[in-house]
């Protein structure tokens, strides 16, 4: 199944918790923070602004992002995948290598 979000909204896939620490110890399931990254899945058509006029999003699919810790509040599950839907202005910024 595929998903298509509409207007500004993005569809991100978050990274796997981290289960260790930098020090090396391992951390239990309920212990360890949910990550702040993901990669996009789905991006809609843009933003519409009051002119009429359809602004782009500056993510593409494939990309890697970093968000905020409480953005993409909405949940869903496809396929056994849970998926954040979050709009555009949620994401802080594009991870480049």
């Amino acid at each position: 199944m595929k998903i298509r979000p509409l207007h500004d909204r993005v569809v991100v896939r978050r990274s796997e918790e981290e289960t260790t620490t930098a020090s090396g110890i391992v951390l239990p399931g309920s212990a360890a923070e949910k990550p702040n990254r993901g990669e996009v899945v789905a991006v809609g058509p843009g933003r519409v602004l009051n002119s009429g006029e359809v602004q782009a999003p500056s993510v593409k699919v494939g990309d890697k992002v970093l968000f905020g810790q409480y953005a993409g509040s909405n949940t869903v599950k496809i396929d056994g995948d849970e998926l954040l839907i979050m709009q555009e202005s949620e994401i802080y910024g594009v991870l480049e290598d």
